[in-house]
């Protein structure tokens, strides 16, 4: 018996296309990420002496809307030209070494634009290739639910090919949207943000980790790709981390806290095997980073570009939230770690598994990490706010109490206070003498949080000093006889019982001024 051919029905395009991703912006990613690869392959070939004379050039018009990624690095053959750009999932990519290998991500433009065209030259030829597909023609034919042809068939019907005259010298690959309908995808300055944490890109030159950064990459002998790449030429794409740490928006924004340092991290799947390493982020770990940190997270890469959002692995963190307490950056460096078709994640093998499990035992670790930052903010906090009150003490006597029931509580305030320090500061040289080798990330966050407070022995503060008759905040009202001192002075003990301590300090000052 004969078999039955097989036939591919055209609804496989727009899988691949039009339904590929739920994020637009995912295709700056799939035409960066080609381009990054041809750049490696000239280098290869000698048409470039290093990734950073190759250039990726994004150009955004949003009045015209139209949308370009251009690179200068090998172009592709007139005579292959059909065969690479018309063919679907049938790439010359070798999986584990090129960036892409699959062969889709190139149509992705398809889904959100009038007319997707490829424009190439290839050293030594002296023609521009032209491959048009024609995007609004096929989502005509796939919602035509009335005709089944097949997915060849409609490819063939929707691209057309040509070719001009070049100069022999010239060497370029050229993608054009024409007519873009998602305006996401025109919006340069939301582009350049999210190309910032996705892109295959270096650091910004204002973070001060970059060098340590590239150190211990060079110690591992594992490389960061890097590729200079532009947005309408002047802006150029680094990635967003900072030492400062904001709260707020972008038109009130105030810092309110720092990266004082970062830890690396290795993970193996046997002891001489490297799958993964990566990067932390090291502050006093006060909250989670505001939205308006545009780096938050600690992201999955591969190959330096990074895998799904800043969401990616929050899955492994016993809070979801523990993420966000951190900048940060895992690298996948084994060829065993494949990123699926969408780019969201890895396909699942056992070395995925492997360094999950693996992850979850570091973000364990950084889960204990804040809390301990947390613990340690309030054991301080006990310490500061005593010394914080032995100062107004001593302010205080000297303006003058209310009454002597305020004294009183006073000097039953500070004796609280003291101890409570006194317990915080033993529960302090614990915790220090517990984390001082063991525990380095621990031993940075404690640092921080306590290094810097004055080192003022507890037991030798004492109350101030009291005057031989205790001083009232009356008692420079000579305007008024013993009386009326001692009205205005219940008066006082209402305002304090009444407002807030700093409103019922100024009202008080004020009363007294107007009575002098």
């Amino acid at each position: 018996m004969d078999k039955t051919a097989t036939i591919i029905g055209k609804d496989v395009i727009e899988s691949l296309t039009l339904g590929m991703y739920e994020d637009s912006r995912f295709i700056y990613r799939e035409y960066i990420q080609n381009a990054a690869d041809q750049i490696d392959k000239a280098v290869e070939l000698g048409f470039l002496d290093a990734r950073d004379e190759g250039k990726i050039e994004i150009n955004i018009n949003k009045n015209s809307r139209v949308i370009s990624i251009y690179d200068n690095a090998t172009g592709i053959e007139s005579e292959k030209v059909q065969s690479i750009l018309k063919n679907v999932a049938q790439s010359t990519k070798e999986r584990g070494k090129n960036k892409g290998f699959r062969g889709i991500g190139r149509l992705g433009g398809v889904g959100y634009c009038d007319k997707l065209i490829f424009e190439t030259s290839y050293p030594g030829e002296n023609i521009k290739s032209i491959l048009v597909w024609d995007s609004k023609e096929l989502k005509s034919i796939i919602n035509n639910r009335n005709k089944k042809e097949s997915a060849a068939a409609v490819i063939d019907a929707v691209t057309s090919f040509n070719t001009e005259t070049e100069k022999a010298n010239e060497r370029y690959f050229k993608v054009i949207l024409e007519n873009v309908s998602n305006e996401s995808l025109l919006d340069k300055g939301e582009i350049l943000e999210y190309l910032s944490m996705v892109a295959p890109v270096s650091y910004s030159k204002g973070f001060i980790f970059k060098s340590q950064i590239y150190d211990y990459a060079q110690k591992l002998n594992v490389n960061i790709d890097e590729y200079p790449i532009f947005i309408n030429k002047s802006n150029q794409i680094q990635k967003y981390y900072t030492t400062s740490l904001y709260e707020g928006d972008s038109s009130n924004k105030k810092k309110f806290d720092e990266i004082h340092n970062i830890e690396f991290l290795n993970i193996y799947d046997t002891p001489n095997n490297l799958i993964a390493w990566g990067w932390y982020s090291i502050s006093t770990l006060k909250k989670q980073m505001p939205v308006i940190n545009k780096a938050r997270g600690i992201r999955l890469r591969k190959g330096n570009i990074q895998i799904g959002l800043e969401d990616c692995l929050e899955k492994h963190f016993k809070e979801k939230r523990g993420n966000l307490y951190f900048f940060g950056e895992i690298h996948a460096v084994s060829p065993d770690l494949i990123p699926n078709a969408r780019r969201d994640y890895f396909l699942e093998n056992q070395t995925l598994y492997q360094l999950e499990g693996k992850l979850k035992q570091i973000f364990e670790g950084l889960h204990k990490l804040y809390h301990f930052s947390s613990e340690i903010r309030n054991t301080q906090k006990k310490v500061d706010d005593f010394f914080k009150f032995s100062k107004e003490y001593g302010e205080k006597q000297k303006k003058g109490f209310t009454n002597t029931e305020e004294e009183k509580k006073y000097q039953k305030v500070f004796a609280e206070k003291k101890e409570r320090a006194k317990q915080a500061k033993d529960k302090l040289s614990k915790a220090k003498d517990k984390i001082a080798t063991q525990e380095p990330a621990k031993k940075k966050v404690y640092d921080k949080v306590v290094g810097n407070t004055k080192k003022v022995n507890v037991e030798e503060v004492v109350p101030p000093k009291p005057y031989a008759k205790t001083k009232f905040i009356t008692d420079d009202i000579n305007s008024l006889n013993r009386k009326e001192k001692k009205l205005v002075s219940k008066i006082f003990a209402i305002i304090d019982n009444m407002l807030p301590k700093e409103i019922a300090s100024i009202l008080k000052e004020k009363i007294k001024e107007e009575l002098q």
